[in-house]
């Protein structure tokens, strides 16, 4: 894991050209600011901003069977909030729920970023509109530890930095994080959604498992929908 210390200049960096350009990637063109960071250097630079976190979370890879419903919700939350108030921030790719990203910029949010750097080493698009994305040394994508049965170091970056969670459907990544935040009293909403269908038989599939039913996700069956 990265030493604090030495993650702190470049975040300054990233902090004070920030404040210094307030429309900063005001459009989705160009790749993001990238920054490989430890959960704590995270929240650090995070809360630096002053600007309240809502934080999506949901399906990326698997994809939404409704894509456009998952949108519309997501744009009804958005003109909620308060742009000059509130950074937007999600899992930093472009699948799935990191559609919230263009719903945003076109919204006048800033936009954030946390993944895990198996994103990075696997080559994993990012979203064209994402401002920053913060990639946080983890041998997994996130959840809990098998072994410890602590928060990955992604997760506990997601949680940490977050004021205000709200999932549309989601895995068993999500589930962890939205039961975490919710233990840390943190608002959670939670809205019931079914990940692509075709995508999740397939890969159930090929790896020689029953085909799926239920296509809700784990996130439902531990939260009640809103």
């Amino acid at each position: 894991m990265p030493r604090l210390d030495h993650l702190l200049p470049s975040l300054t960096g990233w902090l004070l050209l920030c404040a210094a350009t307030p429309g900063l990637a005001a459009d989705c063109s160009g790749p993001p600011r990238q920054q490989v960071a430890a959960p704590e250097a995270v929240v650090a630079a995070v809360r630096a901003r002053g600007l309240q976190v809502l934080t999506f979370v949901g399906y990326s890879g698997a994809g939404y069977q409704d894509d456009a419903a998952m949108q519309a919700l997501a744009a009804r939350v958005l003109d909620a909030a308060d742009p000059a108030r509130v950074l937007v921030n999600a899992g930093g790719t472009a699948e799935g729920i990191g559609a919230v990203y263009a719903l945003a910029k076109a919204r006048g949010f800033a936009t954030l970023g946390i993944v895990s750097t198996l994103a990075r080493d696997e080559g994993v698009a990012l979203s064209p509109c994402v401002d920053t994305v913060f990639f946080v040394p983890d041998a997994s994508w996130g959840g809990l530890d098998g072994a410890s049965g602590r928060l990955s170091p992604t997760s506990q970056a997601m949680v940490q930095a977050s004021d205000r969670l709200v999932a549309i459907g989601g895995g068993e990544v999500a589930r962890d994080e939205l039961l975490a935040a919710r233990t840390l009293g943190k608002p959670v909403q939670f809205h019931a959604a079914d990940l692509q269908h075709a995508g999740a038989v397939d890969k159930a599939r090929r790896k020689g498992q029953p085909v799926p039913t239920d296509f809700r996700g784990a996130a439902h069956a531990a939260l009640q929908p809103d």
